[in-house]
């Protein structure tokens, strides 16, 4: 047997909280004699968080079952001292807590996986700098996407701004290149995993231990851990044929519900990718509709990597032209909005699922955030900010581009003259309302006809209903055709040249 390399290393898990098919612990588990993993409640990022989030305490389900598997493997490896073994887990600034740790640990090495968020680039710097001080390597890989940064570029060397081209590279890339979906062993390795010492030794820490309110799993709303991952996925596997009809309505099952566990990494991008490509392959419609959506997430990541400035700045430079409705009408509207109150049903609806269970459904983000853009006239970033605080899924590449892409100010997104009028769409995909219901019982008697415009229902339905408009539901706070005229004056100056 080759000997390795390296004697001691630490595997620092960020957002990639599983252990199977993990390249960093691949790498760490076969070129190091001694192998810790770590993470930290980084205060950099906590302390702007309420006290009561639904992220958090899915990081902390997680990482319990981290502890869990990386103990149980262990054990069965026969590893010496093998019940201390687990997740080191720390609270506190993760550019001092990673460096320390390393030191007392007197590893060669950090390895982690690649993060390229700003926050999470400068973050990471600093990491570097006190690791180089302390003569410790570090070094990152490729984890949370197929294809990262530089691997699918233009014939020009150029990185891609338009999907479908993008798209059609990347599964160029993956037919040349199907290794790119194997999976990366890990358990086979665990017999190098190290026993915490003794000095270093400290139980988990509990959400109070942390400064958040505990929640019970139905308060979070999404089986958690790597094991809540496996069970969605079987789940939806067994309906991904019908992934493509099914994707846009938002009272039927037809999402993976994937998001949170892809965000977080308690799931492993490349095991979905290799189920959503061979049933592709063997002739699933539906599974090639899921595995397109996989891309775009690629893609988002390398704009992302590409145009850092997407995440404060639009991707084409006129549109940051546009003077965005401002003053107390605007934040009114905004308000609405959050609170789903603008008389839209749809849009109401849409927004209290968000509200109540830190999640909504794709073709509603698309409509919300049209809404909010396009027929309040408010500035995108104030939306996309919304969603960051709310969402269990929030993944800056991803909420930026779609929210760019609602805006019509984003790499290949809809025209700006193409405005989502929230009646149709509400009629479209809601039909019979069952999505409206579920969310706003004051709507719940009206007949399914007068349900997505309710202030054009007849008075006889109205009272029928108990519904009083401007008393148990809103008024429309716009009307959408004066509404789309004046967006379009608005966007008119992105046709100015400057």
């Amino acid at each position: 047997m080759t000997a390795k390399p390296l004697d001691r290393a630490l595997v620092w898990l960020r957002r990639d909280l599983r252990c199977e098919d993990h390249a960093a612990l691949h790498f760490a588990l076969s070129q190091a004699q001694r192998v810790w993993c770590a993470f930290v409640f980084d205060t950099d990022i906590l302390d702007a968080l309420p006290r009561r989030d639904q992220r958090v305490a899915f990081i902390h389900a997680a990482l319990f079952e981290v502890d869990a598997k990386l103990r149980g493997w262990a054990q069965a490896a026969g590893v010496d001292q093998a019940s201390f073994v687990g997740l080191i887990v720390r609270h506190g600034r993760a550019c001092q807590e990673i460096p320390a740790l390393a030191a007392a640990l007197e590893v060669q090495q950090v390895v982690a996986s690649h993060d390229d968020e700003p926050q999470a680039l400068a973050r990471d710097a600093r990491v570097l700098q006190a690791l180089t001080r302390q003569r410790i390597d570090w070094l990152s890989v490729k984890d949370h996407v197929v294809f990262e940064r530089c691997e699918v570029m233009t014939q020009t060397g150029g990185s891609y701004g338009v999907f479908t081209p993008y798209k059609n590279a990347w599964i160029k890339r993956l037919a040349q290149q199907p290794q790119a979906l194997d999976e990366l062993p890990t358990q086979a390795g665990a017999a190098a995993l190290a026993p915490v010492p003794l000095a270093l030794r400290r139980p988990l820490p509990s959400m109070q231990d942390i400064g958040f309110e505990a929640l019970s799993a139905e308060a979070i709303r999404v089986p958690t851990g790597m094991s809540g991952a496996q069970r969605l996925l079987h789940d939806f596997l067994g309906r991904i044929d019908d992934y493509r009809r099914a994707r846009d309505f938002p009272a039927i099952k037809g999402p993976s519900y994937l998001s949170a566990h892809l965000r977080f990494g308690t799931i492993s991008v490349r095991q979905l990718a290799r189920e959503a490509w061979a049933r592709s392959q063997a002739g699933s419609d539906g599974a090639t509709g899921w595995l397109a959506e996989l891309v775009w997430r690629d893609f988002y990541h390398q704009i992302l990597h590409h145009h850092p400035r997407v995440a404060e700045r639009a991707f084409k430079p006129e549109y940051d032209r546009i003077a965005w409705a401002t003053g107390p009408r605007a934040q009114a509207h905004f308000e609405a909005w959050c609170e789903g109150r603008t008389g839209y049903p749809l849009v109401d609806a849409a927004m209290h699922q968000l509200n109540q269970t830190g999640w909504m459904h794709n073709r509603l983000r698309m409509v919300v955030s049209s809404f909010l853009i396009k027929d309040l006239g408010i500035d995108w970033r104030r939306g996309e900010a919304y969603f960051a605080e709310k969402l269990i899924d929030f993944d800056l590449a991803a909420n930026n581009g779609g929210w760019q892409w609602a805006a019509s100010s984003g790499c290949d997104a809809q025209p700006y003259f193409r405005i989502f009028n929230p009646v149709s769409q509400s009629e479209k995909f809601d039909p019979k309302g069952q999505f409206i219901r579920r969310y706003l019982p004051a709507l719940k008697a009206l007949p399914d006809a007068a349900l997505h415009a309710p202030w054009l229902a007849r008075p006889l339905d109205l009272v029928a209903a108990g519904l009083e408009l401007g008393r148990n539901y809103p008024q429309p706070v716009v009307q959408h055709d004066v509404a789309r005229l004046a967006t379009l004056a608005r966007y008119a100056v992105v046709k100015v040249k400057g």
